[in-house]
């Protein structure tokens, strides 16, 4: 199955519509998602508004920039405390 990539605020505006009063069955269908897909993102999303959202993208990415900083500093660091073989 085809995956397809929504915006934050597509996904909100689709929460809405449920929220509204819209059948989850219905909107999946629409929409080309499975419940699973639609439950798991009214968990993240649900009550968001769209600053809101575009402020935790913004977080999520920063977290996962020093995630990778963090990982290659112990990388750097595991490098220089390990001791150079010895040439016999």
């Amino acid at each position: 199955m085809k995956r397809t990539i929504r915006t934050e605020a597509q996904i909100i505006r689709i929460l809405q519509k449920h929220k509204a009063g819209a059948k989850c069955a219905d909107l999946c269908r629409k929409h080309r998602m499975a419940e699973g897909t639609f439950y798991a993102r009214k968990a993240k999303y649900s009550g968001m508004t769209m600053s809101e959202a575009k402020r935790l993208k913004a977080l999520e990415d920063g977290n996962a920039k020093l995630k990778r900083l963090l990982a290659q500093q112990i990388l750097d660091m595991a490098a220089k405390n390990d001791p150079l073989p010895k040439k016999w």
